[in-house]
């Protein structure tokens, strides 16, 4: 008798389309698989921090939820009972300054190089909402949501991602920017003042740079023709699940391609910001995702399932 080989995959990759060689294929029924919230460096006396204008210790631990809500019972995930979620507190001040304390939430997966690659590519399941504690449809209190990659190779680190401008003191934006920083930006410019502020620009554009009256910033640009209408379901208790991938050539270090639900947006001719390299942390590939509240509100971010390749 001949033992024979054959490959199988799990049902849910159906719902994705990864590159050639699945890394890890996150469905958070089984558990938080590696995804946590993103921290400072507690290195110093009494576990402190280095010093920052931004309080990069406030942000809330991700969460396994089951989707409850007030008046629906619980979603449950787009297959299954649990997505990851991610939570910021009722602390969103003015989208012109610095992030409040608690007013952002981050899940992040630490990853290294695997298979020298030319393509690497992030695909999600998501939904998000505001907290259900007062009336109204509640869309207009969630400012922004995205996704970057922090990667390192032999030279640069460098962080491509994107940003959904939802809206901005109650008005709609509805608009996809991209991580890469404005020339001209000043190492004080990045760390609002700081002359000798820790961060270099290109790094960590979720937290620092100028951000300006018009949701422009000095972290993020415009996607060209990056309009866009995403699903929000008159209700702060009806979740609709949302398709994302984000594709980065990291030989090229280069853009690729957006999608978000069935929009597609050509992003080959644009480019992150490369810096010099960190000490210690050559093929580092980190995962990121956020939300920003934009009121005293609590705003949720919730991903049913995320899928990593490369190729």
């Amino acid at each position: 008798m001949r033992m024979e080989r054959f490959l199988s995959y799990d049902r849910g990759l159906e719902r994705f389309n990864p590159l050639a060689r699945v890394i890890t294929y996150d469905d958070f029924d089984t558990g938080y698989n590696g995804w946590l919230d993103l921290t400072p460096n507690f290195v110093y006396d009494d576990y402190e921090s280095f010093d920052s204008v931004v309080d990069l210790s406030s942000w809330a631990p991700t969460q396994l939820s089951s989707g409850a809500m007030r008046f629906a019972s619980s979603h449950g995930s787009m297959e299954g009972t649990y997505s990851l979620k991610l939570s910021t507190a009722p602390t969103g001040g003015p989208h012109t300054e610095p992030p409040r304390a608690g007013s952002m939430g981050h899940a992040i997966k630490r990853l290294s190089r695997f298979g020298d690659p030319d393509l690497i590519q992030i695909e999600a399941w998501y939904s998000y909402t505001p907290a259900q504690d007062r009336f109204g449809i509640g869309e207009e209190d969630i400012r922004a949501f995205g996704f970057f990659f922090d990667v390192q190779d032999a030279e640069y680190r460098y962080m491509p991602g994107v940003r959904y401008v939802n809206a901005l003191d109650g008005k709609p934006v509805r608009r996809w920017q991209y991580y890469r920083v404005a020339d001209g930006v000043s190492r004080a410019d990045w760390n609002f003042g700081v002359e000798d502020g820790w961060c270099v620009p290109g790094v960590d554009n979720q937290w620092y740079g100028r951000r300006f009256e018009d949701g422009s910033a000095d972290g993020y640009q415009w996607i060209p023709g990056g309009e866009q209408q995403l699903v929000f379901n008159e209700s702060p208790d009806k979740i609709n699940w949302m398709y994302f991938r984000l594709t980065v050539d990291v030989r090229r270090r280069r853009y690729v391609e957006l999608q978000s639900m069935d929009q597609v947006f050509d992003m080959r001719e644009l480019e992150p910001t490369l810096v010099p390299g960190y000490k210690s942390i050559k093929d580092l590939i980190n995962p990121v995702f956020f939300i920003e509240t934009d009121t005293d509100r609590s705003v949720n971010l919730y991903l049913d399932s995320v899928v990593y390749s490369c190729e």
